[in-house]
């Protein structure tokens, strides 16, 4: 596992599956109803068990770029934070969409107080985002949330495969000489 310290915070990279992460709150990289579907909202809609899809329904869904907040059911986690990625378009504006889903799920953990929080690459699978791409708009914007609040205290990346780990570290790497003047 890699990590970054961010001031009082940790960011972690690891490789795994986000359904058994014992952390307060996994994001889900959700579809706009917040429906179960397949990829990462598929897998945790399975692990939590049929109550996370009741509780999804009683919902208005959710907007691209937005953020909501359900139980976490069967899941080790006690939430699930929802929030749906942009779907690739090459277009400027992918980046500041799928930067916004990290800054208002790390809102929505503030919010609720919670310590932990496990993020999945979000919109790279179905949704067609550039691995890389992806990881340099979550990472940045992860780590300055992290400077400006200093919550939650860890911030883990669940990564699904090796080649989407590797990515990750580099991304942090070369992030981290930017942004994160103080790491050995």
């Amino acid at each position: 596992m890699e990590s970054a310290a961010i001031g009082d915070c940790r960011l972690e990279l690891a490789q795994g599956d986000i359904t058994g992460q014992e952390v307060d709150a996994v994001v889900n990289a959700a579809n706009s109803r917040l429906a179960p579907g397949g990829g990462v909202a598929g897998a945790i809609h399975r692990a939590a068990g049929p109550e996370l899809w009741e509780e999804c329904q009683t919902m208005q869904g959710c907007r691209t770029g937005q953020a909501t907040i359900t139980a976490g059911y069967r899941l080790p986690a006690r939430y699930v934070i929802h929030t749906v990625g942009p779907v690739y378009s090459g277009a400027p504006e992918d980046a500041e969409r799928l930067a916004s889903c990290y800054r208002e799920s790390l809102r929505l953990a503030r919010r609720h107080e919670l310590k932990s929080v496990a993020f999945p690459a979000i919109s790279t699978g179905a949704f067609g985002y550039p691995v890389e791409e992806a990881a340099e708009a979550a990472l940045r914007t992860v780590i300055r949330e992290l400077q400006r609040h200093s919550a939650p205290s860890l911030v883990r990346f669940v990564l699904f495969d090796r080649s989407s780990l590797a990515i990750h570290r580099q991304v942090l790497a070369d992030l981290a000489a930017e942004l994160l003047p103080d790491q050995p």
